[in-house]
């Protein structure tokens, strides 16, 4: 099994970054649904304004195929699309558990 971990970080306000991080999980929790190989994802939004990163997503699939077909499944990328003006930065992690 492989969990993909993607931190992001907008631009914007701090009210500008809430909203398009608000739609942004939106969009990522409805994905299992969609993508079967995508097994789930857990989204949080940070609370803590002394920090710069603005998401987080954990997502598990059973292998990096996997996680190739869920990266370019059109369902994610209408997700990736909400939050294509406002991103700054991104950083990602895979790993087998």
């Amino acid at each position: 099994m492989i969990k993909h971990v993607v931190m992001f970080k907008f631009k914007g306000s701090l009210e500008e970054r809430k909203d398009v991080a608000a739609k942004f999980m939106e969009a990522l929790v409805q994905l299992p649904c969609e993508i079967p190989q995508l097994k789930s994802i857990d989204v949080g939004i940070n609370m803590n304004p002394s920090e710069s990163w603005d998401l987080v997503l954990t997502a598990t699939a059973d292998s990096m195929e996997d996680v190739a077909i869920y990266s370019a499944h059109p369902a994610h990328q209408d997700a990736v699309a909400i939050i294509a003006p406002f991103k700054e930065d991104r950083a990602c992690v895979d790993y087998q558990v």
